[in-house]
């Protein structure tokens, strides 16, 4: 099966390629799809090769299921001490002490405090670590799985995770760590407890790697793609373009840094002529506290309604229900491609990407994944923005009609924060993000009722177009290290079916 060959092949080898999955990989599974649909290429083709990719995800995991069970079985009887090369093992880092510097806590950090629990005498047995090279089932890697075992050998060997030679922790601790899924079974007699881990989620698109751990050792890796920017699904209207931009609306005379001027340029103008960032990097605590009291009201003031609701549309195209209302948000403009100052320029936060250190990690209250920081955040800090595939209204209340069912989930986002401006918005026009197959990090930021350590605030980067924005998450109060960061969602007229993680 050649795929220079047949045109079919060569399309399907080229989307799996674009996400990172090599022809070796894809070419027994999209043998065998092919041969149980009877060659109907309709069904592999649909929603952009959703299904070939789904089989190659099952594949990679059932693989890493199989071998982890196989590994459990052996008997692991006491083994003579002895030293393995560090190119054959890959083993995360464990030591004694304190992990936080400067208020920034080592992503391995979490798994000390359980391993330092063990009853003595069990911290030198049944220590296994199960490696597949790579990035786990969130990018399937075309190199085999394999495990490693390593024992304790000497004091001194900075590769021993009991190494009590405080030189040769801090050598070790300095050393870059793997980007790969470990899953670290502890024993002790008839007593186990795994932890899953991948060091960066990212597969290294953002500037800073995102850990994922799982310190309860009951989940799979979840399966979505990670993707830094929001990119349509098929119908949705997204134009961006030089001429939509006014040059009242940017400021091509700006040279470095805007906030460095006396005077703030033209766009300050969408935040009552003040930039919405403070020479730190934060955002202005008035604007903050006003985001805040508008996300927090009960006032209808606050609301407007649409003539013919999109929502309500999606729903029932022939008769509409009526409008729920939406809250009328304030916006942050930063400074886009038109304008004369740099990346470095102070209102360029959301578009310069994540720079904050953060975890995904396994809550122990049932709520299943969740975000929290590595590092002590202020007021007003920038964490991350909802990155999702953009969906119309129509597109979305059709995949939670297919797509309802259980499991863990995520919620899109509504992008409603300016509907009523311009009339009755046809479909493409009224877009939603969605993250469940295609996202970032922001996935798996828990919701609450009241109190979140979050806000969500809309802001304009590429274009001056108001039926598309980004949605970022600021702080609204200072957040601790290992804190779970969490927002208040609104979801006002939505249909909030869950859509799985």
């Amino acid at each position: 099966m050649a795929p220079d060959k047949n045109h079919q092949v060569v399309k399907a080898f080229a989307a799996m390629r674009s996400l990172g999955i090599g022809a070796e990989t894809v070419k027994p599974v999209l043998k065998r799809l092919l041969k149980l649909y009877g060659g109907n290429w309709k069904l592999i083709e649909e929603d952009n090769y959703r299904t070939l990719a789904d089989a190659i995800f099952e594949e990679q995991d059932d693989k890493l299921k199989v071998e982890k069970d196989n590994d459990m079985m052996e008997e692991d009887p006491e083994p003579a001490p002895k030293r393995q090369h560090r190119e054959d093992s890959k083993v995360p880092v464990f030591s004694n002490g304190d992990n936080r510097r400067n208020g920034v806590t080592d992503p391995t950090s979490v798994l000390h405090h359980h391993l330092s629990e063990l009853p003595s005498g069990s911290k030198g047995k049944g220590i296994r670590v199960h490696s597949d090279e790579g990035n786990s089932s969130l990018h399937p890697a075309s190199g085999s799985a394999h495990c490693a075992n390593r024992e304790a050998d000497t004091d001194d060997n900075p590769d021993s995770p009991y190494c009590r030679n405080k030189n040769a922790i801090v050598a070790r601790e300095q050393q870059p760590i793997e980007s790969h899924d470990q899953v670290i079974t502890v024993s002790n007699g008839d007593r186990k407890k795994a932890f899953h881990m991948v060091n960066d989620i990212t597969r290294g698109m953002e500037k800073v790697k995102i850990s994922l751990l799982d310190e309860i050792g009951t989940e799979a890796v979840p399966k979505f793609v990670y993707c830094p920017q929001n990119t349509a699904y098929e119908y949705a209207y997204v134009h961006m373009s030089l001429a939509r931009i006014s040059n009242e609306d940017c400021c091509a005379k700006c040279i470095g840094d805007c906030l460095s001027s006396s005077i703030p340029c033209a766009c300050a103008s969408v935040t009552g002529g003040e930039f919405a960032y403070t020479p730190d990097g934060l955002l202005d605590l008035k604007l903050l506290k006003a985001c805040i009291d508008i996300k927090n009201s009960s006032d209808t003031k606050d609301m407007v309604y649409c003539e013919v609701c999109p929502l309500q549309r999606a729903k029932n195209a022939r008769k509409p229900g009526k409008c729920e209302g939406h809250v009328v948000r304030k916006f942050i403009k930063e400074c886009w491609i038109k304008c004369g100052c740099n990346m470095l320029c102070g209102n360029r936060v959301v578009q310069r990407g994540i720079s904050r250190n953060l975890q995904v990690f396994l809550t122990s209250d049932g709520k299943g994944w969740g975000l929290r920081t590595l590092e002590d955040l202020p007021q007003g800090a920038f964490v991350c923005e909802y990155v999702g595939e953009i969906l119309t209204n129509i597109e979305l209340y059709e995949r939670n009609e297919k797509n309802s069912g259980k499991g863990k989930h995520v919620y899109p986002v509504l992008l409603d924060s300016d509907w009523t401006t311009e009339g009755t918005l046809k479909d493409e026009e009224a877009l939603c993000l969605d993250a469940t197959h295609f996202g970032n990090v922001a996935r798996f930021i828990n919701h609450r009722c009241h109190d979140g350590n979050l806000i969500d605030i809309p802001v304009q980067v590429e274009t001056p177009d108001r039926h598309y924005y980004h949605v970022a998450f600021f702080t609204t109060r200072k957040v601790k290290a290992l804190d779970e960061l969490t927002w208040v969602s609104n979801l006002n007229g939505f249909d909030t079916r869950k859509r799985k993680v």
